[in-house]
């Protein structure tokens, strides 16, 4: 049996605090999945396409790291791949409050579904997509706070 996580999120476009995050786990774990949860309701700036190429070619060194998409119920794709853990990373309390919640409702869904939470480390809580998101739309450079696999 495999101690599989799952890191789930956007990825629009992946940060410098996800890849510490994902790092950080694989000590913890047999496998991560960064898997890009698809939301027909969001509009993204980047493709899944991209995301997932971006994905690929950031993690491409790390042999424990898998990546995937998926729709519909982040537990669900937890099922399917037979995942027991979820990796979630928390900035600041406001992060612990919203995903306490999420973990208690995944729990509710499927049985032995653990959330794992790691602290963000300090120098990269002050980074989320939507601040990079942001600086790329203005047309600023965001080239800190990303991997070098992207080029925007």
């Amino acid at each position: 049996m495999s101690n599989i996580a799952v890191f789930p999120g956007s990825f629009d476009p992946i940060t410098l605090g996800h890849v510490a995050l994902v790092k950080r786990a694989l000590p913890l774990f047999d496998k991560v999945i960064v898997a890009i949860g698809v939301n027909s309701q969001k509009k993204y700036l980047f493709s899944l396409e991209q995301r997932l190429e971006w994905l690929e070619e950031t993690f491409k060194d790390e042999p424990k790291v898998e990546i995937a998409s998926f729709e519909k119920l982040t537990a669900h794709f937890c099922q399917r791949v037979d995942a027991k853990y979820l990796l979630r990373g928390l900035r600041n309390a406001s992060d612990f409050d919203y995903e306490k919640t999420i973990s208690q409702l995944n729990s509710a869904l499927v049985d032995d579904l653990e959330t794992v939470f790691l602290i963000s480390d300090p120098e990269y809580s002050h980074i989320s997509s939507t601040i990079v998101r942001e600086i790329i739309r203005g047309g600023g450079d965001a080239s800190s706070f990303i991997p070098k696999a992207i080029k925007i």
